[in-house]
Formats: structure tokens, C-alpha cells, sequence
């Protein structure tokens, strides 16, 4: 992997924009909502599964099939995002995301329904490849890692999601699916009225195909693919499955295990600008390292079954702590080495691999409960997972 940090000496010691702070606030609000957006099943997954009779796998599936499509979404809506830019495609991507949500209303009683709906909500999931060159090419290589690190924060509407959506699906059935739907439309015109593209940003010539092509060429695309599929793909994983997990583990109410999941994502969104943070003063490989490894040794916690209270709150909260540092650090490092005429590209790749880190996981999760009846094998996995990542971003910084 060639991690050598990329600088430019002209961009280096101005001053940031005014310009970039109010681009990485809205971009931060969009990334918010239409994660919000892409989670709203999983908080109301127990309730399907009462409703539809579902196994555990089929609730699995119902709550990863958004994670999937938006993952794998996030390769060409990059590509475009480097052609077009992010003041066309952020507003344009969330209002189609509305669509979906709202055909989630006439979908919940059926299975087959859900998860052809589920398909198409997997959009709002693809605006993190959005926001990345937008950050990117307002904030000098110094400041990079924290800002795109705070765009990051906008997984929060994972948590978001979690707290919110049962509350307000107590006060009416569909309720939930209007809320996000008219916040959606709000953003959307205040996207398009705020949002600005970097004066002078590069704009690819070649055809979107080929611009993929390239960036699945460089190899530290698919090098930090890897190391993303693992931060990112458990904070994901986590997501959509944990308030699954609470629930039938530690026997929680629906409200319960939502509040509890939320505040899982409101470390790991925490977290992650620590990440970048971090990245910018130490290399960003041995800050994944240092981060995944703490999280292999608290999945192995986690797989003996520790009582929720302290055990199990405590190695859950340490895990995404890890989870939000590792996937700040990566993204830290997609912004170094990546030319900037292929970091929308580069991103959907190394986002969409990411996002499908956090598809199998809950397949696997919800599969090997209703096999053993036990979550301990899931953890040892992701144990397992997490130390190699740590093991190679070590082993590949001290050769770079």
C-alpha cells in the first residue's frame, strides 16, 4: 500500500474557506437524514417478524437487503459524483430517496413487498460517496482526515433511526415514514440552494466505466477496501442487527433494544472524527491498528455472554468506539493517497465495500442463532476479522 501522504504546498497554509465549513455542514445534515433514510426497517424489525411471522433470517434479510443495495449504489453514484457534482447529486439523490421511504407504508404487510421496497431504499445509503469529494476537495490535505471524519458523523442517523423512528411509529403506524419523507424534501431544496462544488475541481473527461476502471486498478483501492469492509462494515453490521440482537439475547422491548442500539451508533459516529483526527498526526495505518484490535479483544468479551449490565454495555460501547476510530482512519488515508480526480470513484469502491461488510454479518448472525441459539460463534468471527485487519495495516505501514 503506498500510504505516503499526498501535500500540496499552495493549498497548505491558507486559510479554509468559508465556503467549506458551510459545504460540510449541510453535507454532514444530508448524510444524516438519508442514513436515517436507508436504516428506518431495522428498528422495526421485531415488529415485521410479529406481524409477517418471520424466522430469524428472514428478518436478517429484511433489515441487510438496504445495506446491499446501498453499498453496491455507492460504486456509480461516486463515479458520477467526480463527473457532475455534489450540488447536482446530493439534493437529486435524496429527494428519489423519498420515493422508497413512502412506499414503505403500503408495503409493510407483506414480505415479498418489503423487501423489493427494501431494494429500493438501499439509494439513501449511497450519499456517503457524495459527500467525500465535496470534503475533499474543499479542505486542504492538513485538515482533511477531522473534516471528512466529521462528515462522518453523519452516520448518526443510524442512531437517529434507532431512538426515533419506534417512538414515533407509537404515535401512528406510517408516522415515521412521513417524518423522514418530508425532511427529505426540506433538504433536498436546501441542498440545492447551498451546496457549492470546489471552484477549479477536477473534472474527469473519461467515461464512467473507465473512471472505474482506473480506481479499481490503483491497489490501494482494494487494500483499503479490506480494512473498511471491517470498520465500516461492523459499524453497519451493528446497526442493523444489534436492536435484533438485544431484543432476543437480553429479552429487551423493542424500545428498549432501539434506545440501547442508538446509543452504540452515537459512539462510533463520536468516534470516527477521532479517527481522523488522529490521522492527521499519526500515520493513519497505525491508528486502524491500534483500533481494530481493541476491538478483536472485546467480540471475544462479547462472545462469552457477559451480563448487559456492566459487561455487555461495556465491551459493546468499547467495540464501536474501535469501530468509529478504524473508519475514520481509513477514510483518512482514501483522502492521502487517491488522486483527486478519482476520489469520488475510489470512494465508491471503498465505500461500497464497506457497506457490503456490513451486509453478511447479519445473514451470518441471524443464521447461526437459529442454529445454535447463540450469538458467541458471530463474535468469534468478528474477533477474528478484526485482528487480521490489524495485523495487516501494521504489517503493511511499517513497509510503506
Amino acid at each position: 500500500m503506498d500510504t505516503a501522504v499526498k501535500t500540496d504546498d499552495t493549498a497548505a497554509p491558507a486559510a479554509v474557506p468559508t465556503a467549506a465549513y458551510r459545504n460540510l455542514v449541510v453535507a454532514t445534515v444530508g448524510f444524516t437524514l438519508t442514513f436515517w433514510a436507508w436504516n428506518l426497517v431495522s428498528p422495526l424489525g421485531g415488529d415485521y417478524r410479529e406481524r409477517l411471522g418471520l424466522s430469524s433470517f428472514q428478518q436478517s434479510l429484511l433489515v441487510a437487503v438496504p445495506v446491499l443495495v446501498g453499498s453496491l449504489g455507492r460504486i456509480p453514484v461516486g463515479a458520477l459524483t467526480d463527473r457532475y457534482g455534489a450540488k447536482l447529486m446530493f439534493p437529486a439523490v435524496s429527494a428519489l430517496t423519498i420515493v422508497p421511504v413512502l412506499l414503505l407504508i403500503p408495503a409493510r404487510d407483506s414480505y415479498g413487498a418489503m423487501l423489493a421496497v427494501g431494494f429500493l431504499l438501499g439509494l439513501g445509503g449511497t450519499t456517503f460517496a457524495i459527500g467525500v469529494p465535496l470534503v475533499n476537495s474543499w479542505f486542504p490535505p492538513a485538515k482533511r482526515g477531522f473534516a471528512i471524519g466529521v462528515f462522518g458523523m453523519g452516520m448518526g442517523g443510524v442512531a437517529l433511526s434507532g431512538y426515533f423512528t419506534p417512538r414515533i411509529a407509537e404515535h401512528g403506524a406510517t408516522l415515521p415514514f412521513l417524518v423522514v419523507a418530508v425532511a427529505l424534501a426540506v433538504y433536498a431544496v436546501l441542498a440545492a440552494l447551498l451546496i457549492t462544488d470546489r471552484p477549479g475541481r477536477p473534472v474527469p473527461s473519461a467515461s464512467l466505466g473507465r473512471r472505474l476502471g482506473q480506481a479499481g486498478r490503483l491497489r490501494v483501492t482494494w487494500e483499503l477496501s479490506v480494512l473498511y469492509a471491517i470498520g465500516f462494515g461492523g459499524i453497519v453490521a451493528f446497526g442493523v442487527y444489534l436492536p435484533t440482537y438485544l431484543k432476543s439475547w437480553y429479552e429487551l422491548s423493542p424500545t428498549d433494544a432501539g434506545t440501547k442500539a442508538a446509543g452504540f451508533a452515537l459512539v462510533t459516529v463520536a468516534f470516527r472524527p477521532v479517527g481522523g483526527w488522529l490521522s492527521d498526526r499519526v500515520h493513519p495505518a497505525l491508528v486502524t491498528a491500534g483500533a481494530l484490535g481493541v476491538v478483536a479483544l472485546l467480540a471475544i468479551v462479547q462472545a462469552f455472554d457477559p451480563p448487559l449490565y456492566p459487561g455487555g454495555t461495556v465491551a459493546l460501547l468499547v467495540m464501536a468506539a474501535g469501530l468509529g476510530t478504524a473508519s475514520g482512519s481509513v477514510f483518512a488515508l482514501v483522502a492521502q493517497v487517491t488522486p483527486p480526480a478519482q476520489v469520488g470513484s475510489a470512494t465508491g469502491i471503498v465505500g461500497a465495500m464497506g457497506g457490503l461488510g456490513g451486509f453478511v454479518p447479519p445473514l451470518v448472525m441471524g443464521a447461526i442463532y437459529s442454529a445454535k441459539d447463540s450469538y458467541s460463534i458471530g463474535f468469534m468471527l468478528l474477533s477474528d476479522l478484526a485482528l487480521a485487519g490489524c495485523v495487516y495495516a501494521y504489517g503493511r505501514m511499517r513497509t510503506s
